[in-house]
């Protein structure tokens, strides 16, 4: 059986020991990935004049999906090959735009969902994370 684990240097390097992503035969497992950036700051998180933040689930939503898109390609897959995807939202008042933004990237056919409410994540300007599942056999 193939066993590959990758951490990517050009992406937000992991918060402990864990990889990115993790191939175990023809499954792929993606880490819980968030909007966070190399440089540690957040897509849809800026920072207003007063000093209090405008958190944007829409612009996070997509950002997360695409970096779970960019960890797929690491290892020779793309979305199309998800078939799990587990949602972590702050607030379910964010559900709407997190769902809007997610069937742009999937219909009907797209990877099986779960979506859950979580007290907090790792860092208080983030609204959502996703952990996934894919399956690509390996060529």
């Amino acid at each position: 059986m193939s066993l590959e684990s990758k951490v990517l240097s050009d992406k937000a390097q992991p918060l402990g020991n864990y990889p990115h992503v993790k191939r175990v035969g023809d499954f792929i497992y993606v880490s819980g990935t968030s909007s966070r950036r190399k440089d540690n700051t957040h897509v849809g998180a800026e920072q207003k004049e007063n000093g209090q933040w405008d958190l944007d689930i829409r612009a996070q939503t997509k950002a997360v999906i695409e970096n779970i898109g960019a960890l797929l390609q690491s290892i020779d897959a793309d979305l199309r090959d998800l078939i799990d995807i587990t949602t972590f939202l702050v607030d379910m008042k964010d559900f709407k735009g997190y769902n809007e933004i997610y069937g742009t990237f999937f219909d009907h056919t797209g990877p099986t969902r779960t979506t859950v409410a979580v007290h907090q994540l790792p860092h208080p300007n983030l609204l959502i994370e996703i952990k996934a599942v894919a399956y690509k056999p390996i060529s």
